[in-house]
């Protein structure tokens, strides 16, 4: 009973842990702000957020290698201070207005603590719940969906109502703050015990590799591999599709409110915007866990198949829409879909690979969330740039719309590639 209870004490802390790691996904919250504020333009600015999940994805997949090696306690507390310090050392960069610095510690140095957080969590927890593999790390990534609620409708608007709109003190804040919560619940992530399985679970057989030397080249040959190659392709084209709405919701949605309703003014417009990053927030983090679950019973395969072909309609609508109402309703099955990826994605890996090189392929197959950080956000903020609202009202988000379903068309067509796993 008491081994029974720690596992599930160690998955609220990973998903505690996750959530505060997600407040990056709220950056839409911050990108007009600093727009505003600085005089910076979008792409500027969505470098930002483009490093933080490059570095995310590029910081995963060496921490996938490292974490067998240094066991999750310490990988994960290191994470956590990358994270705290990148705050700290953005607020620094507001303060001088440099934007290479803001790059540097929000981008790189927080980046690189998203990433060594992240692939913490959901491997360990992997391995506490062998028997419930794709509800248990759907529910530890959920948490990571949830942080933008946490960002977007409680941390930021208290902060700036507090400290009356400074961004310098804000950010600072909220550096001190990550690094209070992260490094106490990085402290708490372990591996379940050698030899440790759950009541009534039955391991299948144990991989003969046993040397480290052994496990490396395993997990080698599984990254290059077709089936990692399709994966990651597959998991790209989701990712990209989605972030490039993560990263500007907020000014996509105010544009489509001011053009449905002129007389709103620029605080009410904010608000609709931080609303919308709130409820879709939900969206994300509940489609990791459900996905995840329904990936349990139908395949892993086949519900990526749901998740790109289903995200395809929805895009095509968002090219065409007026309403606020349906853009925000689509923005959200979006995010349920980009959410449910990522609740599935450690399932399939564990299937396709094997829980033992779990941590290597695992990590290596978010330099797909790196890569798609930077494609997704600054082709958006690109075309934002190239076709202003008060120039050209609807065509940047057509556009970018429509660079959405390309990529959701690759990745589902790259999808009957793919062969489908069970594992026992």
């Amino acid at each position: 009973m008491e081994k029974t209870l720690n596992r599930w004490v160690i998955a609220f802390i990973c998903t505690l842990l996750m959530v505060s790691l997600g407040t990056v996904y709220a950056w839409s919250f911050f990108q007009k702000p600093l727009c505003d504020t600085y005089f910076w333009s979008n792409s500027q600015v969505a470098w930002a957020f483009s490093l933080a999940i490059c570095f995310l994805g590029l910081a995963a997949a060496a921490g996938g290698m490292l974490l067998p090696r240094t066991g999750p306690t310490r990988l994960a507390l290191l994470g956590g201070v990358l994270f705290g310090s990148g705050y700290l050392l953005a607020a620094l960069a507001l303060k001088m207005h440099s934007l290479p610095l803001l790059y540097i510690g929000y981008g790189v140095i927080g980046g690189t603590g998203l990433g060594l957080g992240y692939v913490t969590p959901v491997a360990t927890v992997a391995r506490w719940f062998p028997d419930r593999k794709g509800f248990a790390t759907g529910m530890v990534v959920m948490g990571f969906g949830f942080g933008a609620l946490l960002m977007s409708k409680v941390i930021a608007p208290l902060l700036l109502a507090q400290l009356a709109g400074d961004m310098v003190r804000v950010f600072a804040v909220m550096g001190v703050l990550f690094l209070l919560v992260t490094i106490p619940c990085a402290a708490f992530v372990r591996n379940p015990p050698a030899g440790w399985v759950p009541s009534g679970y039955a391991p299948p057989q144990a991989s003969a590799v046993s040397g480290p030397d052994e496990w490396l080249r395993g997990a080698r040959a599984c990254i290059l591999s077709r089936e990692f190659a399709l994966l990651w392709v597959i998991f790209f084209c989701n990712i990209t599709a989605g972030i490039a709405i993560i990263g500007f919701q907020s000014p996509l949605f105010q544009d489509i409110c001011s053009k449905a309703d002129p007389a709103l003014g620029k605080e009410a417009l904010a608000r609709y915007g931080a609303t919308l990053i709130a409820v879709s927030s939900l969206f994300n983090g509940v489609g990791r866990f459900f996905w995840g679950g329904l990936s349990d019973r139908i395949g892993r395969r086949e519900t990526f198949r749901l998740i790109l072909g289903s995200q395809l309609l929805a895009f095509v609508l968002l090219m065409y829409t007026d309403s606020p109402w349906l853009f925000a309703l689509l923005v959200c099955y979006i995010l349920l879909c980009y959410g449910g990826s990522f609740g599935t994605m450690p399932a399939f890996v564990l299937d396709l690979f094997g829980s033992r090189v779990m941590p290597a392929v695992y990590g290596t197959i978010l330099t797909a969330w790196a890569a798609a950080g930077i494609a997704g956000p600054q082709l958006v903020a690109l075309i934002k740039d190239r076709y202003p609202t008060w120039l050209y009202p609807g065509r940047a988000s057509f556009y970018s719309f429509a660079m959405g379903c390309g990529f959701l068309l690759a990745g589902l067509v790259f999808s009957f590639l793919m062969k489908s796993r069970r594992s026992g």
